[in-house]
């Protein structure tokens, strides 16, 4: 079948002619008649089938007729990464280069004023990320009440990072009639419960069985110990003819040491990950497409839906953490039917994620191995991809912990047991207790004298003549007499007796402000009435 055959306009089977095609791919063929005759679509296909044309090129067809008025977008795009909305964006420019149509990029790291100038002279396709999206929302520059065509791209991805929130919030400030786009890699159970409440009587398509690599891609893993990875990965770029690949890691902080390390090594390498601004991002990727990078160290931002065409290799320097992400790596090599070769590092602990893996995809990946390393025993690890070792430690760090873990149970073995302990201090302390001299019985305590009564009649003049004569160098006053107390009995504590009978109230020490008589609350004169001979008293 032709582009012909589908129902697009002249103008977009023009552009479509002038950037070379001239069949559709199956998702392509299915899903533009759906989509041309306003059906809700849930498109299922893995990276690099056609699926950004086969949304874009109905929507110009479907947006030539009409005009969009200021902040209120016709149609939204939603993408989960920067690099995945700029893409979009070009086929925009060279799918729509025979149209008159408006378009707006909003992605972080640009600047709010360019983006916002944009939807004040109206905008025919808006394509976001989520988190740029919503930003703008809250500051009133954009409505959403004129949205008529909703697309949500790679919505597994979305999951993964965590927008579906967002996604929730944004769809319900559209209007209720509207046509929804919905394309997703995979379908697991989160992401058919959104089709669900987004879709309106969808269309499903399905153009290959979810997470199936392409059979143009040549796999294989080697298996090698944690500190060899690197010299692994710098044998197979020497080995392998690589015109240019990918290579993947599971951190961002990998990445940038990675990199590192192969430009030390004297290879073209370039990174790519979350952490950079987006100028560099751009710069990169762009370097990468034109071939001034030969191999670009990433993170898995990169792993879905960047296009670039004649990837020879893929090099997964990480085994990654879900089985879903290691087809859409190797997916960016081996595509519109051009061969391609993916590589895979695993260590002993990555062999649960691995089966995980080959349990996916269906088939067992072939091991290979690399001249001048040893080759590790799958047994040794535990199984966990490595998650439960923190800092990504190596296998030789995992001995040395290993070996300080049975030393201390060693130690631990050779001690007595607790009963043998307890009875050895027990014996101890009687020793001590006999070695110890007996103290003296103490003396009962004499009464205190009683203290004389305090002259209070003593003048203050005369006090304050004392303190200054009998002050001393020091500063203190050692002509004081001795403190007399004017009680006719000794102090007793509180212990020696009890409290008496119980006290209601204040007792008979009832406080003297109490005992005064209240004083009459003057009556309040009208303002009119008051001629200030009556005044009453303060």
């Amino acid at each position: 079948m032709l582009f012909s055959e589908i129902g697009l306009g002249p103008e977009v089977l023009r552009a479509v002619e002038d950037a070379g095609y001239s069949q559709p791919t199956p998702i392509q063929e299915k899903a533009i008649p759906w989509v041309l005759q306003g059906r809700d679509v849930l498109g299922c296909a893995q990276t690099g089938t056609g699926k950004t044309a086969s949304f874009t090129l109905p929507m110009i067809d479907i947006l030539a007729s009409g005009r969009a008025r200021a902040r209120m977008p016709r149609s939204l795009i939603l993408e989960p990464t920067r690099e995945l909305a700029a893409q979009v964006a070009e086929n925009f420019e060279v799918y729509g280069k025979y149209h008159k149509l408006n378009m707006a990029l909003l992605i972080g790291g640009e600047s709010f004023g360019d983006q916002i100038k944009k939807l004040e002279r109206g905008v025919d396709v808006l394509i976001a990320t989520p988190g740029r999206m919503m930003d703008l929302f809250d500051r009133g520059n954009i409505l959403l009440s004129d949205i008529k065509i909703l697309v949500i791209d790679e919505a597994d991805r979305m999951l993964d990072m965590g927008f579906i929130p967002d996604i929730e919030r944004i769809v319900g400030l559209l209007p209720k009639m509207r046509q929804t786009l919905f394309f997703s890699a995979t379908m697991p159970p989160e992401i058919r419960r959104l089709a669900d409440a987004f879709l309106m009587n969808p269309r499903e398509i399905t153009v290959a069985p979810p997470a199936s690599p392409a059979a143009t891609v040549t796999q294989a893993v080697a298996m090698v110990r944690g500190e060899d990875k690197r010299e692994a990965l710098r044998h197979l770029l020497r080995t392998e003819d690589v015109k240019n690949a990918f290579i993947f890691c599971n951190r961002k902080r990998d990445v940038a040491l990675l990199h590192q390390s192969l430009t030390k090594h004297g290879f073209n390498a370039g990174a790519l990950h979350g952490d950079m601004v987006q100028s560099k991002r751009t710069e990169t990727l762009e370097q990468f497409r034109q071939g001034e990078i030969a191999l670009l160290c990433c993170s898995d931002v990169a792993a879905r839906g960047i296009d670039i065409a004649g990837v020879s290799h893929v090099f997964n320097f990480d085994v990654p953490h879900h089985a879903d992400d290691y087809v859409h790596r190797i997916g960016r090599t081996g595509r519109a039917g051009k061969t391609g070769r993916a590589f895979m590092l695993a260590t002993p602990d990555d062999s649960r994620t691995l089966g995980a893996i080959e349990k996916l995809i269906g088939r067992e990946i072939p091991r290979i191995m690399i001249d001048g390393l040893e080759t590790p025993d799958m047994s040794e690890g535990e199984g966990d991809g490595g998650r439960r070792r923190r800092g990504g430690r190596s296998d030789s760090a995992a001995k040395v912990g290993s070996r300080r873990r049975s030393g201390s149970r060693s130690d631990a073995a050779s001690e007595p047991p607790r009963e043998v302990q307890a009875e050895a201090a027990t014996v101890a302390e009687e020793t001590v207790e006999a070695r110890r001299p007996e103290r003296p019985e103490r003396s009962e305590r004499q009464d205190r004298p009683e203290r004389g009564g305090r002259d209070r009649n003593r003048n203050r003049d005369t006090r304050g003549e004392a303190r200054e004569g009998g002050r001393s160098e020091g500063g203190r006053n050692d002509t004081r007499p001795p403190r007399q107390d004017d009680r006719g009995e000794p102090r007793r504590r509180w212990r020696d007796e009890d409290d008496g009978p119980t006290v209601v109230g204040f007792g008979d020490d009832v406080p003297a402000f109490m005992l005064r008589v209240a004083r009459p609350v003057a009556r309040a004169v009208p303002p009119e009435t008051f001629d200030g001979s009556d005044t009453p008293e303060a």
